[in-house]
């Protein structure tokens, strides 16, 4: 045999061995853009079929081993998920991880497509496969991103509301011993909800909501309490600096027993701070620590957290969320200012009105407004709107808007939220959220025409003693003997219609759906 043959044979050989390689790849263009899809579906499949079985063996046993983990930690660890969730750091290290998967993936569907394509193609078929294949990897990377994005925004969320114990300050927040169970040894956490109308006209920052949620941390069932804004004497614990320069409660004894409005609740965030200016000690928010313990004393409950919404922002929140809807019981005005009173503007009529109705769907605009209208209607009212309002933010909020519209939320709650709850028990917090938005929710009523018909000098003596029964564990009853007497039926001929609401006795406590339910015949007055 000579040289020029045995070289010829040996370059043969490989073709052959190529061919044979090549074999599973015979195969038209629409079924390899079939398989391409499956590999994207179930990653490593396509590298099993294209002949990469060790390769492709690996990256589906760690596809299912991520499935099966993932839903093991969702289905059975949800307290690390919340810690994973209230964490900057870990926040930051799950997004990189899901930018690292996106990217994966998308390797993984080129390399499969390229492996299960046909060896000669048409330059229609190739055109076919590569425009699908770029579909594929877009539709990956658009949800990637999105989850990026919504990690990112979580992280900025927490970052720049929540601060952690060693990098804040507060002059009366507890501190926490147990970063596991925060709430061991508080049966009942009390939250408390300013609303700071400091928007645009107006002068200086003043609380228009003020609103104590006491929740019981085993049940999640809530007292909402409201404090009125025209309140005065708001009084300071003993041990207190405020309580030695207001010993008789915050009001000026030299004016007379006179309305006061300087020194309203409405105008102690602003105007102690600026009298007494460090009185409290180290503080990043010296208003809001004033009225926490204005009313701590004034209501006998020990205001654990505040939460501070600024009201002109409030409305992206609303907007954030898709709008929440309230019963409508009677024309609410949109603005409108009596022209007195500290922080207000000119005189000047509502520029609409919030028309009655049932079951209303109200963007943040008229949301806001459905909860601050006051004019030409009583603070009670007012406040009833404002309980309402929350309440149905909280129900407004489900899993598919907090997916769909988590950026938004995050990005209005960072620019309207103050607060001084650590970043270290976040997590308890959600947890307590998670039982409050499924329990009992009541609205403490504090007799207003018998204990503060004006806010010149309230009965807070008595008012603690409502609040006091309305929270306390009520006992079982004992089973009594049924009684054999038997009641007077009415009338067949009786006009008298039910009332659409149950009526509530002053001075206790009712259920929130039955104090935000449609009832047309109420006015607003009372």
């Amino acid at each position: 045999m000579s040289r020029s043959t045995r070289a010829a044979g040996r370059r043969s050989a490989p073709r052959a061995n190529r061919s044979r390689h090549r074999s599973p790849r015979a195969r038209t263009t629409s079924k390899a853009i079939g398989l391409t899809l499956l590999s994207a579906l179930i990653p490593g499949t396509g590298l099993l079929m294209g002949g990469r079985k060790k390769l492709g063996a690996f990256v589906l046993t760690i596809s299912i081993g991520l499935l099966l983990i993932g839903a093991y930690v969702g289905l059975t660890q949800r307290d690390s998920v919340l810690a994973l969730a209230v964490s900057p750091r870990q926040l930051l290290i799950a997004t990189g991880a899901v930018v690292l998967l996106g990217v994966c993936w998308i390797w993984i569907v080129v390399a499969s497509h390229k492996l299960l394509r046909p060896v000669s193609m048409t330059y229609t078929g190739r055109l076919a496969g590569s425009m699908f294949v770029g579909l594929l990897c877009f539709g990956i990377a658009v949800p990637t991103t999105v989850a990026a994005q919504t990690v990112m925004a979580q992280r900025d969320l927490v970052g720049s509301v929540f601060q952690s114990e060693g990098n804040s300050k507060s002059a009366t927040r507890p501190k926490v011993n147990n970063q596991k169970d925060p709430w061991a040894n508080t049966p009942r956490l009390n939250l408390l909800l300013l609303g700071a109308d400091d928007g645009v006209g107006r002068t200086g920052v003043r609380t228009d909501t003020v609103i104590v949620a006491s929740i019981d941390t085993k049940t999640g069932d809530t007292a909402l309490i409201s404090l009125s804004r025209n309140w005065m004497r708001m009084e300071f614990p003993e041990d207190s600096p405020l309580h030695k320069v207001y010993p008789d409660g915050y009001w000026d004894p030299n004016l007379g027993n006179v309305e006061q409005p300087e020194y309203y609740l409405d105008s102690m965030y602003e105007n102690v701070p600026k009298a007494h200016p460090g009185i409290l000690g180290q503080t990043d928010n010296e208003g809001a620590d004033v009225v926490k313990l204005a009313a701590s004393a004034t209501l006998g409950l020990d205001i654990d957290y505040y939460m501070q919404v600024n009201l002109a922002g409030f409305r992206q929140i609303i907007d954030a969320v898709g709008g929440i809807t309230v019963n409508v019981n009677y024309r609410v005005p949109i603005g409108g200012d009596y022209g007195d009173g500290p922080g207000s503007n000119n005189a000047k009529k509502p520029s609409g009105y919030i028309e009655p109705g049932p079951d209303q769907k109200l963007d943040g605009y008229h949301a806001l407004w459905f909860a601050r209208g006051r004019y030409g209607l009583s603070d009670p009212s007012r406040q009833e709107r404002q309980r309402c309002t929350i309440h149905a933010l909280v129900n407004s909020v489900n899993p598919a808007t907090l997916v769909t519209k988590y950026q938004q939320i995050a990005a209005a709650g960072k620019q309207v939220l103050r607060t001084d709850i650590p970043q270290e028990i976040l997590g308890a917090f959600i947890q307590l959220g998670l039982k409050v938005k499924s329990a009992k929710v009541t609205n403490v009523d504090l007799d207003k025409n018998k204990n503060f018909p004006t806010g010149k000098n309230p009965n807070y003596t008595a008012m603690r003693q409502i609040i006091q029964q309305a929270i306390t564990p009520k006992t079982k009853p004992v089973a009594s003997t049924p009684s054999t007497t038997t009641t007077k039926k009415p009338s067949s001929g009786s006009t008298k219609k039910p009332s659409t609401k149950p009526t509530v006795q002053p001075g206790t406590a009712q259920n929130l759906n039955d104090a935000c339910a449609y009832d047309p015949t109420q006015t607003g007055n009372n």
